[in-house]
């Protein structure tokens, strides 16, 4: 992620691009449309990354330099990968897993079992303790 921080003219003015989904202060969010529009026109048309936002109607100062080109690669990477699921936007909805739900004896099981391995780790430390003792 860049470390540019978007005043709340360039979000609004962001905003205002069909192309881009959300924005922030911090990020922009882009369409899919647009990231599948810029994949092919690459590979097909041979344009350059800063010509393809340039005609999305992104002004390349307010976005940075570096953005068109780290973002292109991002998304030819994940289109090979992933396909056009590769596109979509993950963000907040990939985040840890929901914890399972345990009946009571296989909570009594799991703890039984890092009761021990708690009393190993102390039994070594015990022993390490003592070797430096000697």
């Amino acid at each position: 992620m860049s470390k540019r921080i978007f005043t709340k003219e360039e979000v609004e003015a962001l905003l205002q691009n069909r192309n881009v989904e959300r924005c922030s202060e911090k990020s922009i969010t882009y369409n899919k449309d647009f990231k599948l529009a810029a994949v092919k026109q690459y590979h097909e048309q041979g344009m350059t990354s800063r010509e393809i936002f340039k005609q999305a109607g992104f002004n390349i100062d307010t976005i940075g330099r570096h953005q068109p080109k780290e973002c292109l690669q991002r998304w030819k990477k994940s289109f090979q990968k992933k396909g056009l699921e590769g596109l979509e936007d993950t963000r907040g909805r990939l985040g840890r897993p929901k914890k399972e739900e345990r009946n009571e004896a296989e909570t009594i099981k799991w703890l039984e079992a890092e009761v021990a391995y708690l009393k190993a780790e102390n039994d070594f430390l015990a022993r390490l303790r003592a070797k430096r003792r000697e």
